[in-house]
């Protein structure tokens, strides 16, 4: 049951507003292979879905996580076309990411859209579920929906 302060709040645009706040912090997580941080934003329950459609655990996750992103590697990444959708206790975060990968002298881009699933219990957003999905070339969102950009893991916008 959501007390009567629960409900104000996520009835109020402070909601989604915290809501972006947290998935510039995923974000920011991942790029800084912050387990620590990252790993107070989930949910005990959390599970990853893999775009392969595999489920991996909470702490298989989280292991991955530390090492996750490389600078070197991933040369260019931004987050962009955000829509954040929440009913009751329950939020939708979802953006595309655009990467540019760097392996062996050659670059590579593609896209992958996300759903972050969040639920607001005891006065906080945890994060229960992630999901990631590639996305086709005609499917992808214009530059003109770039929130954020980091270049070899260094934020310019």
């Amino acid at each position: 049951m959501i007390d009567e302060a629960s409900l104000r709040y996520l009835a109020s645009p402070a909601a989604i507003s915290d809501l972006r706040a947290l998935n510039a912090l995923f974000i920011e997580n991942f790029v800084r292979n912050d387990v620590k941080s990252h790993d107070a934003m989930l949910h005990a329950d959390f599970i990853y879905v893999r775009s392969n459609g595999a489920r991996v655990d909470r702490a298989t996750y989280l292991k991955r996580w530390a090492t996750g992103f490389d600078p070197q590697v991933i040369v260019y990444w931004d987050v962009r076309d955000e829509l954040i959708t929440l009913v009751g206790n329950v939020a939708l975060v979802r953006a595309t990411n655009k990467e540019i990968v760097c392996r062996d002298g050659r670059d590579a881009a593609a896209m992958s859209t996300y759903t972050d699933i969040y639920v607001y219990e005891r006065g906080a957003w945890k994060c229960i579920q992630a999901q990631i999905t590639p996305v086709a070339p005609d499917q992808e969102p214009g530059d003109d929906t770039v929130i954020s950009i980091y270049i070899n893991g260094v934020r310019t916008k």
